[in-house]
């Protein structure tokens, strides 16, 4: 049986991309799937490709799949909610932004390791995969499990996999996955628009 497909399409005050209006963060993965290789390749070059300033490229990412001692560290990591649905996700991933090289501060390093992220997401939708980025984690807890340097700041992780179904998740997940998208509007954004 084939999992029903949830149209969460944004409603947009002006057109964009339908590959950015279609993509959404799901909290619900199939829990049996294995990561499509060829589109996480994919979507790790979308990353890799990421606009950069002085093409200094300061983001590193730390992919662990479903059943490693990799991906059981970084679930452990999670906090509240995030904890209850994450394992379900064939990947986990953790972005991570190096913040300082040769002992200088790199101040555009947590931009960079953004648009990375956001490249990667946009690229995963196109090709299939179903993504979602969390903050509540401990920082702490990835450094010491990756042996990070005091270089790099654990920004993200984000959960990668195929859509599960909805139909067969906990009442709370199925509530979050139907809830009603919403974006602040456009003039609350803008500072100044002269």
């Amino acid at each position: 049986m084939s999992t029903p497909a949830l149209d969460r399409t944004a409603v947009t005050d002006a057109p964009i991309l339908d590959v950015l209006a279609e993509r959404w963060s799901t909290r619900i993965f199939d829990a049996t799937a294995t990561i499509d290789e060829e589109a996480l390749a994919s979507a790790l070059e979308a990353a890799r490709w990421a606009p950069t300033a002085a093409n200094s490229q300061p983001w590193r990412l730390i992919v662990t799949r479903r059943g490693t001692e990799a991906h059981a560290s970084v679930l452990d990591s999670l906090m509240g909610f995030n904890s209850a649905w994450a394992g379900d996700a064939a990947v986990l991933m953790v972005f991570v932004a190096e913040t300082t090289r040769d002992d200088q501060p790199m101040p555009w390093a947590l931009y960079d390791t953004g648009q990375a992220a956001a490249h990667f997401t946009v690229q995963a939708h196109a090709n299939g995969l179903s993504t979602h980025q969390m903050g509540g984690f401990d920082r702490d807890a990835i450094a010491t499990a990756f042996a990070l340097g005091a270089e790099f700041t654990p920004i993200s992780v984000m959960a990668v996999g195929e859509l599960g179904d909805i139909r067969t998740a906990p009442a709370e997940l199925q509530q979050r996955e139907n809830a009603p998208r919403e974006r602040r509007p456009i003039a609350e954004t803008l500072l100044v628009n002269n």
